[in-house]
């Protein structure tokens, strides 16, 4: 996965980092208007540690929100307000504060038994799932290509966290290509660990659906294009570009950016034609030579890290 700790958090299962609240603040500010009269479900979220709950009951008035949907794995404390544990699987919902203050109290906060063991692929979790608006958490790492196609599968408005790297996952890239998901605006730098450490991590993002503005902010390109300076891939039809901010302005061919163009990417600037060949068996769209036998980009015989390809849109 490109990343010590994630490539470890996959072998061991060991998910549970828990995002800082002022992570959820700084990305959320920027979807108010998307959550007024809306059900919210956070379906990967222990409501001892889980930022996202705290967020959404102290801001429910605030945002003009429904209700707030929170799915609890087994073995985790049945009452949000002691420090009770329990072998059975809850969830909470939360319709407001009644009282006419802004902190949630226990008595309105409605806790439930599930059946089975709360998780998100369980029959259970998945009705709640139909439930909801829109789906926000830090999903478990090792998991979160299942956790995208069951998003996907109901139709899910989200904003999610997820490695950096999943945009070239043959389960996402697909869904990058067609602008059914996209990045948010932050990265997400490190997270509080159950025994109270934190991690750090380098390549973590929120992910969503939601229209942001971001998403439509115009790239200022200033660069001329020249052979010299951008050179044909051995074993690709498309010039490489070894930073966004260095795309030229005056090239309509195929380009092979790196991956973190996608944080730039306004569909109406730019069309992603593929990725690599490395990053899945036709991902590249015809543009590879098989012949090559060498998937990944390359220049002068040299090996590069994997890029996408895009072009220029025509202007109207």
């Amino acid at each position: 996965m490109g990343n010590t700790n994630l490539q470890q958090a996959r072998k061991n299962k060991k998910d549970e980092f828990y995002t800082q609240l002022c992570d959820i603040e700084n990305e959320l500010k920027h979807y108010k208007a998307h959550f007024k009269d809306k059900t919210v479900l956070c379906n990967c979220d222990d409501p001892r540690v889980s930022n996202f709950f705290h967020y959404f009951s102290y801001n429910f008035e605030f945002l003009g929100l429904k209700k707030l949907i929170t799915t609890c794995y087994k073995s985790q404390e049945v009452d949000l307000f002691s420090q009770s544990n329990s072998e059975r699987a809850i969830y909470l919902e939360y319709t407001g504060n009644k009282t006419g203050g802004r902190v949630p109290v226990a008595e309105e906060i409605g806790i439930k038994y599930l059946k089975g063991n709360g998780d998100f692929r369980s029959p259970e979790c998945i009705d709640l799932l139909k439930q909801a608006d829109i789906v926000v958490t830090n999903p478990p790492f090792s998991l979160f290509r299942e956790y995208i196609a069951l998003l996907m599968k109901y139709k899910k408005k989200f904003v999610i966290i997820g490695n950096q790297n999943a945009i070239t996952y043959k389960e996402v890239f697909p869904l990058l290509k067609t602008n059914e998901i996209w990045p948010g605006y932050n990265h997400v730098k490190e997270f509080l660990q159950s025994d109270g450490s934190m991690k750090k991590f380098g390549n973590i993002q929120w992910f969503t659906n939601l229209d942001i503005s971001k998403r439509h902010e115009e790239l200022i390109l200033y660069k001329k294009y020249t052979p010299q300076e951008y050179p044909t891939y051995d074993n690709y039809d498309a010039i490489n570009v070894d930073k966004v901010v260095n795309i030229p302005c005056d090239y309509d061919g195929v380009m092979g950016v790196p991956i973190t163009f996608l944080d730039k990417y306004n569909p109406n600037q730019f069309e992603i034609i593929g990725a690599t060949e490395s990053e899945g068996k036709g991902f590249s769209q015809g543009l590879w030579h098989p012949e090559s036998k060498i998937s990944q980009p390359m220049i002068n015989h040299t090996k590069l890290y994997k890029r996408l390809f895009i072009c220029k849109r025509k202007q109207l």
